[in-house]
């Protein structure tokens, strides 16, 4: 699953994360997904979700500092039915391994990616999360290219890929584009037709259509047998995120 949880913003009232964050962690609950990738999640976001997954793990950094300071796109992962071998966060930069902001984006934008062992099958894979920058377009594209070359540093045994986030980027960008190039858009491969609204992005509006779509999951050696924009909503009919959570099942 991938899931911009929207960061715990004081300004955002009635969509406030105190009032959001119980569905948040009922969501994640009540579709039990092996591994989740967020994005905007803030420390006591992450700490709160890490302290109501109790079958759950996680690891990541924030963005602004490397530790606990800004967005975290962390992963967290079921520890009954994975095994983490090797994690790390890289800055999506021309200077990837520091703090840093790349070419023309507004913010520190990062990566962190997992090396896991699916203690069933026996099988490696490396999942990788993001959320790439709101405003540049250069870094988009770049960001893009980055992670495709971080990909083949680090996958020198030709495992399976998962990358997942918010890419900020709508279907056919070049940001997208380029990633299709070595990667498969999940939606496209899924054996079943997509559950759910065509978009993601949601802006907390309940009045209009959800149409646009920034958000994915990417696979290369998987079947994809189900892929979902999940729509559910608080009591209220509000929705739990301005993003909506992605859910795929992969063979």
């Amino acid at each position: 699953m991938s899931y911009n949880i929207r960061y715990d913003n004081k300004w955002d009232k009635v969509n406030s994360w105190g009032i959001r964050k119980g569905k948040v962690v009922e969501l994640l609950i009540k579709y039990d997904p092996g591994i989740i990738g967020i994005q905007e999640g803030l420390l006591n976001q992450v700490q709160y979700i890490d302290s109501s997954l109790t079958n759950y793990d996680c690891f990541g950094v924030g963005r602004d500092d490397g530790k606990d300071k800004g967005e975290f796109c962390s992963i967290f992962y079921d520890r009954s039915r994975y095994v983490l071998n090797e994690h790390s966060t890289f800055w999506l930069s021309e200077t990837p391994d520091d703090v840093s902001v790349g070419w023309d984006a507004a913010l520190e934008r990062i990566c962190t990616y997992g090396l896991f062992k699916d203690k069933e099958t026996g099988d490696s894979f490396f999942v990788f999360n993001t959320h790439f920058d709101h405003m540049g377009l250069i870094a988009r594209e770049r960001s893009s290219e980055l992670i495709l070359d971080k990909i083949n540093e680090v996958n020198s045994q030709d495992l399976p890929i998962i990358l997942m986030g918010d890419f900020n980027s709508i279907p056919n960008s070049p940001p997208i584009k380029k990633i299709n190039t070595k990667l498969s858009d999940g939606l496209d491969r899924s054996m079943e037709r997509l559950n759910g609204p065509p978009g993601t992005y949601n802006a907390f509006n309940t009045d209009m259509p959800i149409e646009k779509r920034i958000d994915y999951i990417f696979i290369n050696d998987f079947k994809v047998a189900a892929y979902s924009h999940i729509n559910d909503r608080l009591n209220n009919n509000r929705h739990i995120s301005d993003h909506l959570p992605i859910l795929i099942k992969v063979q």
